[in-house]
């Protein structure tokens, strides 16, 4: 049994309260009608039309300065759209003539630096967010909360000494507490460690789908979205890209971005003729670019296959990585200008300079008009 010395490890994937126990809300529905936010001469915003079903889990994720976290605060309440409208369960909380104040849209916010108040204890903290209930009431309910996140034995202690996954799921515990309808999450595991991170999304999904509430989660890490949503939301330039399910942005990316963004690949620039480019594994067809352009063959690192030297394509083995699960290799193959990588699932005893078979799984094979940098 590996033992880790980090305790930060250890206080983070251990002691959350019993499943099942988060409390159920009300979820309502989330919309977004042609949203435009302009700062100055910067557009973050570029007319964002989105639909979030009640109790649907959706992941807004893209790179830095795609909009996706503005767009997280327009539906907060935090900043006003310059042009469009934001409605709640039908009901206009943002628009030209209208604007509901955050407290008043029964919506939980949880920022990416846990936005806790130092002055607070951790049990003010979460009750805060509480709004309408009577002093016993609003207590016990924070408790509640806090008691799902494993932290009501630390109700008296304040932020400054708790670990930093302790003051994600503090926070966690402030926005599920009042039960809201919507539920926005900035980054939620951007500041934690890789191995604390599995442990405490893990949890915090399940909180999440207890609650039953509307979820809109930010993030930049492709991993996280499939893991956490129904929906993921890919955002480039204001805009939206492409939406669906996690498998289908995966299998059938809509353009070379999309395709980029979720996996790394081997990439071929060649001519189209005849509705089909030439590669050294053969003819690859492409039925969607006109001959006389460009088009990109992407081949998964995973969707190269290593046999005996001798059949298929010739090639030799440059390097070798084990990183555990898999060895990522680095092999010069016949007809390429550079090393194709492949990740190879099976341990086999390829040593660095072994000359190699290399084949390709077709179906994994993606093919984009070469538009795009």
């Amino acid at each position: 049994m590996t033992v880790f010395a980090d305790n930060e490890i250890e206080r983070g994937w251990r002691g959350w309260g019993r499943r099942g126990t988060a409390g159920a809300s009300i979820p309502v529905s989330c919309g977004f009608e042609n949203i435009w936010q302009r700062f100055g001469d910067v557009t973050a915003l570029a007319g964002v039309n989105l639909t979030i079903d009640a109790g649907e889990v959706v992941c807004l994720l893209g790179q830095s300065g795609c909009g996706k976290s503005t767009l997280l605060r327009v539906a907060a309440g935090v900043e006003r759209p310059s042009a469009g409208r934001v409605l709640l369960d039908g009901r206009e909380v943002a628009g030209p003539e209208r604007f509901v104040d955050p407290e008043r849209r029964g919506v939980g916010l949880m920022f990416q630096d846990y936005a806790l108040f130092p002055h607070l204890s951790v049990l003010d903290n979460v009750c805060y967010g509480i709004r309408g209930l009577a002093a016993a009431d609003m207590r016990a309910s924070a408790l509640r909360a806090l008691d799902r996140v494993g932290l009501a034995g630390m109700a008296d202690a304040f932020p400054h000494m708790l670990s930093g996954g302790e003051q994600q799921r503090v926070a966690l515990a402030r926005a599920v507490a009042p039960r809201p309808g919507v539920l926005l999450m900035d980054e939620p595991f951007s500041n934690l460690d890789r191995r604390l991170k599995d442990a405490v999304r893990e949890e915090t999904v399940a909180v999440i789908r207890e609650t039953g509430a509307t979820s809109v989660i930010v993030t930049h890490d492709p991993e996280d979205a499939m893991r956490i949503a129904d929906r993921i939301v890919l955002m480039r330039h204001g805009q939206i890209v492409q939406t669906g399910p996690g498998e289908e942005l995966y299998m059938r990316p809509a353009s070379l971005f999309v395709a980029r963004f979720f996996s790394d690949f081997n990439e071929i620039s060649v001519m189209v003729r005849g509705g089909s480019v030439e590669t050294p594994f053969g003819r690859i067809a492409t039925p969607y670019i006109a001959d006389g352009q460009r088009a990109v063959i992407c081949i998964r690192p995973q969707a190269v296959v290593l046999r005996a030297a001798g059949f298929c394509l010739p090639g030799r083995v440059v390097s070798r990585r084990f990183l555990g699960e898999v060895d990522v290799l680095q092999v010069a193959v016949q007809g390429f200008d550079r090393p194709l990588t492949i990740r190879a699932p099976e341990h086999k005893p390829f040593a660095e300079g072994a000359d190699v078979g290399v084949d390709i799984k077709r179906e994994e094979v993606l093919v984009f008009l070469d538009s795009e940098p």
